[in-house]
């Protein structure tokens, strides 16, 4: 397949969350084995000014359903951002890799200069087109939110490695 708006995103994006799903699982077994209760790691950050876990999980999800259905011109659905411990992330997760899978590649093909406008604070937006939305913005984004949540875990001593990241369960 030659490299598409769909190839660009959707596989990226469930691959990922897919492995991000993985991480989980290797902390819920951390957690069980260390014997603590995993929602500490729910609500831990980085930084005092930095999102916590949760939040990381939830924003990574958002940033794949909506990039899709911004670029597409579709309807995304809206989670509402209650989840409070790894089951409940995991089940986002699964939600969120629903959703894309019944997104069709022609959804996505020829917006690359689609016109896409972006929230940027409370009371900005951003246009691009939806190549530069999705390369420059969007998967930046996504990933971001999916290596702090990475980083927060690591941080805590659940072991994981690059192949976590990459590989997930497909290794």
């Amino acid at each position: 397949m030659p490299f598409s708006m769909y190839s660009a995103s959707i596989p990226v994006f469930q691959n990922t969350l897919r492995n991000l799903s993985h991480i989980l699982d290797k902390a819920m077994a951390n957690a069980e084995a260390r014997k603590f209760d995993p929602s500490v790691l729910a609500s831990y950050r980085l930084a005092p000014d930095m999102l916590p876990f949760t939040k990381q999980i939830q924003i990574a999800c958002d940033a794949a359903k909506l990039a899709v259905a911004r670029i597409g011109g579709i309807d995304a659905p809206k989670f509402e951002d209650n989840e409070t411990t790894f089951p409940e992330l995991k089940a986002r997760i699964q939600k969120t890799l629903d959703f894309l899978a019944t997104v069709p590649a022609s959804a996505l093909e020829g917006k690359e200069g689609r016109e896409v406008t972006i929230p940027v604070g409370r009371d900005k937006t951003r246009t691009m087109t939806g190549e530069g939305y999705l390369t420059t913005w969007a998967l930046p984004n996504f990933f971001f939110h999916v290596t702090t949540a990475y980083a927060i875990l690591r941080h805590n001593g659940v072991d994981l490695g690059k192949t976590d990241y990459l590989a997930g369960a497909q290794r």
